[in-house]
């Protein structure tokens, strides 16, 4: 299961992670995404869709 990661120097909140892979991303209070739940990863294709489909790239698998 990899780490993941949201980069808050380079997320804008657009939200499109959270609409791909709601089970492991979330837009937070402070507009930012977020990771909810990683472990959710080894269950869901949806997180490097997630990641790939991140327009300022802010979603790192470590």
């Amino acid at each position: 299961m990899p780490n993941i990661t949201v980069d808050p120097d380079l997320c804008i909140g657009c939200g499109l992670c959270a609409e791909i892979c709601p089970e492991v991303f979330e837009i937070g209070d402070d507009g930012q995404a977020q990771v909810i739940d990683e472990n959710e990863c080894d269950q869901s294709d949806c997180c490097s869709e997630a990641r790939d489909s991140c327009p300022t790239e802010a979603i790192k698998f470590e």
